[in-house]
């Protein structure tokens, strides 16, 4: 499923991909990666930091996100998210954001 993911994303999910791929903050980024039986958008093991992109659809299963965050936050990771939009209208700040959380790592 993962891999299919890979190869159906999202605009934004590629846009992000594209600013995140090669090592570009200086640590590895998996894309459609497999956490406790979810595949989340994004995720830097060395940071232990969850990336997600919430589209339009994200606005039904609000709930169900936010306790998704919480078990992960429970795990130990760090989640952020980020609104589809903010990814495609100025993905720069987006990448800046994710930089300032690896920096900030604890």
């Amino acid at each position: 499923m993962a891999k299919q993911l890979r190869r159906d994303s999202t605009a934004a999910e590629s846009r992000l991909w594209g600013a995140l791929c090669g090592k570009a903050l200086g640590c590895r980024v998996r894309s459609q990666h497999v956490i406790r039986g979810w595949i989340v958008d994004f995720y830097i093991a060395s940071a232990r930091l969850v990336i997600e992109l919430d589209g339009d659809v994200h606005d039904l299963c609000a709930e169900e996100d936010a306790q998704r965050t919480i078990t992960l936050e429970h795990e130990g990771l760090r989640v952020l998210r980020f609104r589809n939009d903010a990814v495609l209208d100025n993905v720069s700040s987006v990448v800046a954001a994710i930089a300032a959380a690896i920096d900030h790592d604890p």
